[in-house]
């Protein structure tokens, strides 16, 4: 993982692990499983890049499958603090959605390797391990929800259908990790913007915070 990656948007993903060995540890298998996929990446692979033999690993994670838990577990926490703090915030709900939409996609495009793993490895845990990240993404998608449907009690939003809708700016939001590139030409504040914009247009928000829904 690169070092932009891990700083980018006042946030180090991996702070929280300890000790040392085991963050390096952490750091390798993201990035292994970002690059080659988490059935294709070995437990050498992911000591050999985190430079340490390959018994070490086993001190730290007794399996790959550890390794991939705990690394889906923290990206999900993190996902579902973003959320739940703009479903929870101050404002209308169109601004509460806006910071909920530019929070979830700046985050996913400054840790785009980091979210691809988060997002796209959940069918390579382990059955108790996946049900436990389901929950978390249940969660995340009910604070998404909570907002769309106060929108249109307020009518703020035009939404006939707020859990497709929900669903619909989830995958938007989540997509940015697949194709985000550092070295293209928007930052991941632009992204951020950027998507903000087209979901509240997507629900008939006004554009200037007014409260009458775009026509």
């Amino acid at each position: 993982m690169d070092s932009a990656e891990e700083t980018t948007g006042g946030y180090r993903p991996w702070s929280e692990v300890t000790p040392d060995a085991a963050r390096r540890l952490l750091v390798a298998a993201v990035e292994a499983f970002a690059e080659r996929g988490y059935h294709a990446t070995t437990t050498r692979d992911i000591a050999g890049r985190a430079g340490m033999s390959p018994a070490a690993l086993y001190i730290h994670y007794k399996t790959k499958e550890e390794l991939l838990h705990r690394i889906s577990r923290i990206g999900h926490d993190k996902a579902l603090e973003i959320l739940e703090t703009a479903a929870g915030g101050p404002g209308s709900a169109a601004e509460r959605l806006d910071a909920a939409v530019r929070s979830f996609v700046l985050w996913h495009a400054a840790h785009h390797t980091t979210a691809r793993v988060v997002q796209y490895e959940l069918d390579a845990l382990a059955p108790e391990h996946r049900g436990e990240i389901v929950e978390l993404r249940q969660r995340s998608d009910a604070a998404v929800r909570r907002i769309l449907a106060e929108g249109v009690a307020a009518g703020e939003f035009h939404v006939p259908d707020v859990p497709g809708t929900t669903l619909a700016v989830l995958s938007l939001c989540i997509d940015v990790a697949r194709w985000f590139n550092a070295a293209g030409r928007r930052t991941p504040d632009e992204v951020g913007a950027l998507y903000a914009d087209l979901v509240l247009r997507m629900v008939g928000a006004a554009p200037d915070g007014s409260g009458t829904p775009r026509k």
